[in-house]
């Protein structure tokens, strides 16, 4: 439509400043002349623009002119450029769609809006995925604390924005007192949910969960970030970082077959492949771990001694504690191997038994 394209050519012209007709004439899909009959309309609605012919010509605007078509506010920019992580838009085949989008959206914003919305898409990234689905790529750090954000999200989102070094209080998992770092920031990553500021700690990359800061505060040291190092180059090495780490504990346990859409859907970043039913098939359709075990006359799981009753659950945990919380099945799950983890579920049941034994009123 012609108003559409009187609109973009305001806004090209607000962005480039002088730009040849021909050039024009090439992103709007018209004709040189269709160009120069568009800026007659424009001159004549009284829009300052005006045409130089020659070698050195081009369609411009009078100095000084401004217009601020899109009517953003300067947050409403930056929230356009937090992008999702790569992979999120190529998975849709949108990454040229998302980089031209983009291109646009800068074209049209108000000059001053420009630099924050260009450093909030280096300094913030949303990474849609969950963790792949390993136990050694569980959310670094323990996994979700249970509770909410020790400090403001917003104070470390200012943080990153500042260019100057961070002093950070931070709570490790299976710590209760917190350890003081001193960080240079990178950015804020949100992944599936969960908040991690990036940052370098002497130097080399570190992941802090956002909800185990327990407190941050700004130094008068201006940021030392590695050069032409920048926030996504970070995080793609601290993420292959953590769901590449090996893990150190095989376990084999079989679980009763109600209840394995359950586990699947519980302990799926700990399963090293679907569920096996008795009979030596994969439990399921095809489609995926669970989505329902077939029922069948096969061997007991691992042992064959003819109980269909029972899955196979091949699973993998970083340390051989982890394994307790398979607990949670109760007798609907055991461990068959090895026998260290054998042990340590042994020895956890039998302590939760003397707890409540302890409590079992006389008589």
């Amino acid at each position: 439509m012609k108003s559409a394209r009187l609109l973009s050519i305001v806004l090209l012209l607000q962005t480039r400043g002088r730009v040849p007709a021909a050039e024009l004439a090439e992103r709007l899909e018209v004709s040189a002349r269709t160009v120069y009959r568009d800026v007659e309309a424009l001159s004549a609605a009284g829009v300052p623009v005006y045409a130089e012919r020659g070698r050195h010509g081009g369609i411009a605007l009078l100095p000084g002119f401004r217009t601020d078509v899109t009517g953003m506010t300067t947050d409403e920019a930056r929230a356009l450029f937090i992008l999702a992580a790569q992979g999120a838009h190529s998975a849709l085949g949108l990454d040229d769609a998302l980089r031209s989008a983009l291109r646009k959206v800068m074209a049209a914003l108000p000059a001053p809006h420009r630099p924050a919305a260009e450093l909030t898409g280096r300094r913030i990234l949303v990474d849609p995925d969950k963790w792949t689905p390993r136990p050694s790529s569980a959310a670094p750090d323990g996994g979700p604390s249970g509770r909410g954000p020790a400090v403001e999200l917003e104070v470390l989102h200012t943080a990153v924005f500042t260019d100057l070094r961070l002093r950070i209080r931070y709570r490790h998992s299976g710590e209760t007192r917190p350890r003081t770092y001193t960080v240079d920031p990178y950015g804020l990553v949100a992944k599936a949910g969960t908040w991690y500021l990036v940052a370098d700690r002497r130097g080399r990359p570190r992941l802090f969960r956002a909800d185990r800061v327990v407190s941050a505060t700004l130094t008068e040291v201006p940021v030392r970030r590695r050069a032409g190092v920048e926030l996504a180059a970070v995080w793609q090495q601290l993420r292959r970082q953590v769901e590449d780490r090996p893990a150190e504990v095989r376990v084999t346990a079989r679980i009763r077959r109600e209840r394995l859409d359950l586990a699947v859907r519980i302990l799926g970043g700990a399963l090293t492949g679907p569920p096996r039913t008795g009979d030596g098939d994969e439990a399921g359709d095809g489609d995926g771990p669970g989505d329902g075990a077939r029922d069948g006359s096969g061997d007991r799981a691992g042992d064959g001694s003819g109980d269909g009753g029972w899955a196979t659950l091949d699973l993998a945990f970083p340390v051989l504690p982890a394994v307790r919380q398979l607990l949670q099945f109760g007798d609907s799950l055991e461990v068959l191997a090895p026998p260290a983890a054998r042990r340590v579920m042994a020895e956890a049941a039998a302590a939760l038994t003397a707890v409540y034994a302890a409590d079992t009123p006389p008589g």
